[in-house]
């Protein structure tokens, strides 16, 4: 551990307890999220950082026992925290995919590489001075594969990418001064506070990557896993609030015709297909008006919120690129928020509309209007049908 002669004795225990604080903070995160997914990225990262906290431990009590001015560091500290970084670069790949035999592979292998020293005689008791040397070499090894075989594959390229760039400095700065001493330059005086930033680099990929989840698991909690539209619960719940806010809102109602022909005739795959495309034509318009969702089968709905909307044109918009851009059409119908109708209604009343399309030739909108008295489903006479 090179020590500047510019620095106070205690400037190294002050580094090493602040870095020990993040890891501790790392260290509860990885166990809480490890005990409610059992994802094997957090058991490598809690290996790692227990190795860490050893490693920053040793440096705490020779910082403030004085020890570390008499040369008495033992090189045995430096095996724990080049074996932390090894299982840390595993583990952050391992947050975005599975490691597949490869990797088991040549992460046993590298492991394998940085026990050598260990069995030299002396090392623990730091009397070897290649030994050093030795392990800045396998760290630039895992540098090197972190640069060119993971980063290219984790999702925080650049963050991890800094993190590797601040650590590849600290391992240099380490073997320089096992070449040319550094103890009475500057550069140790920055050097101590590396490892810092290196934790704190990876604690914002962690903490990053376990939003990331959180977000994943949400989303796939509020929409359908066919269309990626928002499913019939989420959809509803915000119909509802929209209503109970008393603002003005329309809904439109699409059924995509002969939809049970389809799946018999070119199968289910086929079938899911153009239910995607549809979807994706629905969501595209209205993304800046409302949201869409998926109500059941091939039941599909929007919810326009932006007054500044006119529901018709959407509603036709939907039905006309429908027709020209997939290999099915659409029967659609809409209504319109108005005074003492709650949201059940509303749905009951574009469900009408849509019905009407449906009955009366598909392939066309048709607008609910409630000047009319309501009537049954498929007879109802408050549905005016706009033919194409």
């Amino acid at each position: 551990m090179p020590y500047s002669s510019f620095l106070s004795p205690i400037v190294p225990g002050i580094a090493a307890a602040s870095g020990l604080y993040i890891i501790l903070i790392m260290l509860l995160i990885c166990l809480t999220m490890y005990s409610r997914q059992r994802k094997k990225a957090y058991l490598y990262m809690v290996a790692a950082f227990l190795f860490i906290m050893a490693y920053e431990g040793v440096n705490i009590h020779f910082a403030f026992s004085g020890s570390l001015r008499q040369g008495s560091y033992p090189e045995g500290a430096d095996w724990l925290q080049a074996f932390s970084f090894l299982l840390l670069n595993f583990a952050v790949y391992q947050l975005y995919h599975r490691m597949n035999r490869r990797l088991r592979l040549l992460l046993i292998v590298m492991a394998l590489l940085y026990v050598v020293p260990l069995l030299s005689p002396g090392f623990l008791e730091g009397t070897g001075s290649w030994q050093a040397g030795y392990i800045d070499l396998c760290q630039l090894g895992t540098v090197m594969i972190g640069l060119f075989g993971m980063a290219p594959r984790v999702g925080q390229r650049k963050k991890y990418t800094a993190g590797l760039a601040v650590y590849f400095v600290y391992i240099l700065v380490h073997l320089l001064n096992n070449l040319i001493p550094l103890e009475k330059t500057w550069i140790p005086a920055i050097w101590i506070w590396l490892p810092l930033l290196f934790y704190t680099l990876l604690f914002f990929i962690l903490f990053t990557r376990i939003v990331e989840q959180m977000q994943s698991i949400y989303r796939s909690s509020i929409t359908d896993g066919l269309t990626n539209l928002y499913n019939r619960r989420f959809f509803t719940r915000q119909l509802n609030r929209y209503v109970d806010q008393g603002l003005k809102v329309s809904l439109i109602f699409c059924d995509i015709d002969n939809f049970k022909k389809l799946n018999d005739t070119e199968g289910h795959a086929r079938a899911d297909q153009v239910l995607k495309q549809v979807a994706a034509i629905i969501e595209e318009e209205v993304d800046e008006a409302g949201l869409a969702g998926r109500y059941g089968g091939e039941e599909l709905v929007a919810l326009i919120v932006d007054k500044r909307a006119k529901v018709s044109r959407i509603a036709e918009q939907i039905r006309a690129r429908v027709e020209a851009e997939t290999i099915v059409t659409l029967s659609v119908g809409y209504s319109v928020l108005r005074a003492g109708i709650n949201a059940g209604t509303l749905i009951s009343q574009a469900d009408q509309a849509m019905y009407r399309s449906k009955t009366t030739g598909k392939n066309k909108v048709t607008a609910y209007r409630s000047s009319n008295p309501p009537a049954a489903v498929g007879t109802s006479p408050s549905a005016e049908s706009t033919n194409t």
